[in-house]
């Protein structure tokens, strides 16, 4: 089901998150818990599952308040055969859902994808700001610059694999490491381009979507 953002939490969020960005203390970093880690030379390495290669992880770094985030990466399909992103999980996080927003009429929309996300044949699949992202609901602490954040995918044919997001900026847009990339092509089936994901909800949400 969609829901339309109201105008007044827009404009909240997007007050608070500016301020961290202009304010943020790179030495909270120490603050690590059970789910993000130190960050380690597997970040945002290309990994593969199947016929898949999944390049670009990143998440945005929350509000420590922010009981919802945002992570983003590309999935290229080398396979003959159409593939599912069908679900999620991480530690931080009562549940991952996949998610997709789009502007219609003026209107920012956001939807859960209950179906899943598909990953046609030969194609690229971009989850980034302002499209397909991955939401990571009742968060049970902040994500924080700097380190490092596990997530599990689940996809229908190529099965589970789990993926270090590097956990950057309030208001990144994309992975650090322009070198990781699967097979160059970042745009493909599903990407689109557009309002953050994490850095406030004038972008998809309070600092996930």
């Amino acid at each position: 089901m969609k829901h339309v953002l109201p105008a007044i939490l827009l404009a909240t969020m997007l007050s608070a998150t500016s301020a961290l960005a202009q304010t943020h203390d790179h030495g909270s970093h120490g603050h690590a818990a059970a789910g993000p880690m130190a960050a380690t030379p597997d970040a945002g390495a290309v990994v593969q599952a199947g016929d898949l290669m999944l390049s670009g992880a990143y998440a945005r770094a929350t509000l420590p308040s922010a009981p919802v985030g945002g992570a983003f990466l590309t999935i290229m399909n080398h396979g003959s055969a159409d593939d599912r992103l069908v679900s999620a999980k991480a530690a931080v996080g009562k549940e991952v859902q996949i998610h997709e927003m789009a502007h219609a009429d003026g209107v920012m929309t956001m939807r859960e994808l209950a179906e899943g996300l598909p990953i046609p044949a030969g194609a690229s699949v971009a989850l980034q700001p302002g499209g397909y992202h991955l939401m990571l609901m009742g968060l049970t602490e902040p994500l924080v610059e700097g380190q490092t954040l596990e997530i599990e995918l689940a996809f229908e044919k190529a099965g589970p694999v789990t993926v270090r997001f590097d956990i950057q900026a309030i208001n990144a847009r994309g992975a650090a490491k322009d070198s990781h990339t699967a097979h160059g092509d970042a745009g493909g089936h599903g990407a689109m381009t557009g309002h953050g994901h994490g850095a406030s909800h004038s972008d998809d949400t309070g600092n996930g979507n």
